[in-house]
């Protein structure tokens, strides 16, 4: 006899037996109690979570000379019948294939006999969304009023295309993803049926491949069972047979992303290219390594929502607590972008590496999460005692950069006389030029200021984002700022900054000074 697939051999042949839908199970096992059957039902949901399986078991079950409470007994000749496909009251169409007006007309013509056998005609239509137009509107009439002994079953994995005329004729089901608990439960009651040993870690991984799925898991643990057929089937084996990845690769190359090691990235890629892995599942399930630890990094408790082993929980608590979470937040954006592509890409490889370098590289783009991952990057760079060197006429340089253990001294800042309201007026004309003699942290925190008059003729800079306000006031940025206004303005501008709220007083208080300039030309410096 040939093989049956593990989907097919065991697949649920009472209610008792379905998992993970339990909402919809309780209702129909209701209903059959009830004698309150349907006349039309719409089971809809993703692939292999029981939308088939549900609609032959409630075929039987309706059908059952012995029901046991609203179940089949899969005893009597009509449940056997059924199961056996020989039943002439099941009836089981692939609107894929049957999808045109004549194919509905012959249901039509022969909803007009009743069943041979048992109580009720069941008509089950697979893919119903994939109906043409004049299809829908040859079945509306019968789906509407159809005889006492006929039952129509729809499945659907997109019921949005599916006409609001239908819907509203049906009882609509909506079927859950089956969790990864109940898919690892489910695959272990089937490998001890089957005589084969595997590991806890491994089963776990194949559930959470099924991505909601039991048919798609079970498909999977097949493949896995026969290329290791008569072995023990451990983690490892189940990633060669999935061409997916450890993760300490991942660690790996997150590590080498950290220190912008664009070389060991490309080195680290090229070995699992060379060992097969497989780009695309790669990319799934290095978007799910950087998910992770953002839970990990945002949550106290994240072992609930984290699918990994104690020791991989630990690695990933371990890095999670050298990042921010504004560049995990990057990177998995930047991924879940390559992710949504390469599935259909020619060159997936070159995809593959152009995303790497973007995370090594953050100067390639410009969104709000690359310039503070770039921020976070000279802060760094300040912290280890990296210094910065300026040439002459004040600009910096950003490619000379020196660690020295004496770092040269600042040149010393000639006291000025101190600055009056009219000065400040010079300083508002100016605004745009003085916040373009900055760099770095320094100007990105002006972006974010609006200037005003403070307390003793001071320059206050208002503050909507404590961030920004905070970032200022290191004394090397407010020296850069001072430099900047020097240019301009020559005298000594006493600087203060305040954060203001929601209240109206707040913003009326810190009143912008570039408002009370009128008809002003302003010159901007390259």
């Amino acid at each position: 006899m040939s093989y049956t697939a593990l989907y097919r051999k065991f697949r649920p042949l009472d209610f008792t037996d379905v998992k993970g839908q339990d909402h919809i199970v309780t209702t129909l096992k209701n209903q059959i109690k009830s004698g309150r059957i349907g006349h039309a039902y719409l089971f809809c949901g993703t692939r292999g979570t029981g939308k088939t399986t549900i609609a032959k078991i409630l075929g039987k079950a309706v059908n059952c000379e012995h029901p046991v409470d609203g179940s089949p007994c899969n005893e009597c000749a009509v449940c056997k019948s059924i199961q056996n496909s020989t039943s002439m009251n099941v009836i089981e169409i692939d609107a894929a294939s049957n999808n045109g007006v004549d194919n509905i007309r012959e249901i039509v013509e022969e909803v007009r006999y009743s069943p041979t056998e048992g109580k009720y005609k069941v008509y089950i239509i697979d893919e119903v969304h994939m109906l043409s137009t004049g299809a829908f509107n040859a079945l509306l009439k019968t789906l509407e009023e159809p005889p006492s002994y006929v039952i129509f079953i729809l499945a659907t994995t997109e019921a949005h295309k599916i006409p609001i005329t239908i819907l509203s004729r049906c009882q609509r089901y909506d079927f859950k993803r089956i969790t990864i608990d109940t898919i690892a439960a489910r695959l272990e009651e089937l490998i001890k049926a089957e005589g084969v040993e595997a590991e806890d870690k491994a089963i776990r991984y194949v559930a959470r491949m099924g991505d909601g799925s039991l048919r798609d898991a079970l498909s999977l643990l097949d493949q896995c069972i026969a290329f290791y057929y008569g072995q023990t089937l451990t983690y490892d084996k189940v990633l060669e047979v999935l061409g997916a990845v450890d993760i300490e690769v991942f660690a790996r190359m997150l590590k080498a992303i950290s220190q912008n090691n664009v070389g060991v990235c490309m080195g680290i890629l090229e070995e699992l290219i060379v060992t097969g892995r497989e780009l695309t599942q790669f990319t799934v399930d290095f978007t799910w390594y950087l998910r992770n630890l953002l839970l990990v990094k945002t949550s106290e408790d994240a072992s609930e929502a984290v699918e990994v082993s104690t020791e991989n929980l630990a690695l990933l608590e371990e890095q999670a607590r050298e990042w921010e979470m504004d560049t995990l937040i990057r990177y998995i954006r930047i991924f879940s972008e390559l992710s949504g592509q390469i599935r259909y890409a020619s060159q997936k490889r070159v995809m593959v590496e152009v995303a790497l370098i973007k995370l090594c590289r953050p100067q390639m783009e410009k969104s709000y999460e690359d310039i503070l991952d770039r921020i976070r990057q000279l802060e760094a760079k300040l912290e280890n005692g990296v210094t910065v060197t300026v040439r002459e006429g004040g600009t910096s340089s950003a490619g000379n950069v020196t660690t020295e253990d004496n770092p040269q001294e600042l040149p010393s800042v000639q006291e000025l006389p101190k600055a009056l309201p009219e000065d400040l007026k010079q300083v508002a004309k100016n605004w745009s030029n003085i916040i373009a003699a900055t760099t770095g942290i320094t100007k990105v925190s002006l972006m974010n200021a609006r200037p005003s008059l403070g307390v003793n003729n001071s320059l206050l800079l208002a503050f909507t984002d404590g961030w920004h306000m905070e970032a200022l006031m290191k004394e090397q940025h407010i020296a850069e700022l001072k430099g900047a206004i020097a240019r301009y303005v020559p005298k000594d501008v006493e600087i203060k900054t305040k954060l203001l709220t929601a209240n109206q007083e707040s913003a009326e208080e810190a009143f912008d000074l570039r408002k009370i300039i009128k008809n002003i030309d302003i010159e901007y410096e390259d």
